[in-house]
């Protein structure tokens, strides 16, 4: 039987038209800062790629910023905004903005995971310029900031809000406020190797990679244009969110009644559609990600950018599951999953259960 890939979050297969526009970039050649025909032509692909992104997220052209993918984009945002600011980050964010940040101060989850607001206001109340970071969706539980509440936050306090939307672009509705936003193209179906920056009107910031003056001064080094002419090419296909959230829902409805003691972690909160973040007691995460993938099911534990390592997750300690942060693995639906994908994948974990059960007994 073939595999059984539900590790969306790590990366989406690559969609067809992605496929054909990256293929179609590479055939025709060409740098978009050349100034013969050949690189007038690649520069007419690469501004057709940032209208696309403009256009999906509300933005306007002149204010996308591409990069090199999410990491990058989140990089960019938290060194650029946050000179001369406090910064505050999400407990649950993503390593690559809490990389960006050391020393940042801590916005408190609630066990549910989303963002304590009564929190945030009590840090931004401290004083002085800061930039919040709250990502739009977690990456792990597939939980949703209250972004719209936090941003009226951040505006009476005058403080800037950076959104890491690498999970929710194209799966959730993205907030209408904020002053910087990550979008990442292999999570949508595209290549991995490019992501953008979206920026608020009239906001600008000093570029992190200095180079040839590339992306209006903002991000030195040629654009990597196959790669964004298949992010741009994904989002048209983007948005399966009704489908996958029932599929996700009979997985969960199916570890319910398989095993009562199992957990998931952000279940009482919006979340992604195609997330769930499944806890079993007494199972570490890394021995369920090995047996299941001898089954010839994908799943995950954690982040995939914490150098292929699987042990107690940040993010489900910071909800307070205590010992059980090392019990959970991440289900996350590709856009391409297959309708009987809940009823394979528990077959597999059950089977997996009564093994892990067997052997403790």
């Amino acid at each position: 039987m073939d595999t059984l890939y539900l590790d969306a979050n790590a990366t989406e297969p690559l969609r067809p038209a992605a496929r054909a526009a990256a293929i179609a970039v590479l055939e025709a050649g060409g740098n978009p800062s050349s100034v013969h025909a050949g690189g007038r032509a690649a520069r007419r692909r690469l501004e057709q790629a940032r209208d696309a992104v403009a256009a999906r997220f509300g933005a306007r052209a002149q204010d996308v910023v591409f990069t090199g993918g999410g990491t990058e984009a989140n990089a960019l945002a938290v060194h650029g905004l946050g000179r001369g600011r406090r910064v505050l980050v999400g407990a649950t964010e993503h390593p690559a903005v809490l990389a960006a940040a050391p020393g940042a101060g801590v916005v408190p989850v609630r066990p549910d995971g989303t963002a304590d607001l009564a929190a945030l206001a009590a840090l931004l109340a401290e004083g002085g310029p800061a930039l919040v970071c709250l990502m739009a969706a977690n990456n792990e539980t597939g939980v949703l900031h209250p972004l719209a509440e936090a941003a009226v936050l951040c505006r009476a306090a005058g403080a800037l809000l950076h959104v890491d939307a690498v999970q929710a672009a194209g799966r959730a509705a993205l907030p209408a406020e904020y002053d910087s936003l990550a979008i990442s193209g292999h999570k949508l179906g595209g290549p991995a190797g490019a992501g953008a920056l979206l920026l608020r009107p009239g906001l600008e910031l000093p570029a992190l990679i200095a180079g040839g003056g590339q992306e209006r001064g903002r991000r030195g080094g040629t654009e990597p244009l196959p790669a964004i002419a298949g992010l741009a090419a994904a989002l048209p296909e983007a948005g399966e969110a009704a489908r996958l959230a029932a599929l996700r829902d009979r997985i969960e409805a199916g570890i319910a009644a398989l095993a009562p003691e199992a957990i998931i972690a952000g279940a009482g909160a919006p979340r992604l559609p195609n997330t769930s973040s499944i806890l079993l007691p007494g199972a570490a995460a890394e021995t369920q990600v090995i047996a299941l993938d001898l089954a010839g099911v994908r799943v995950s534990a954690g982040a995939a950018c914490s150098s292929g390592k699987v042990g107690r997750s940040p993010v489900l300690a910071a909800m307070g599951h205590g010992d059980l942060a090392g019990c959970g693995i991440r289900i996350s639906l590709p856009w391409d999953v297959a309708e009987e994908a809940p009823e394979r994948f528990l077959a597999a974990w059950a089977a997996m259960r009564e093994r892990l059960g067997r052997r403790a007994a």
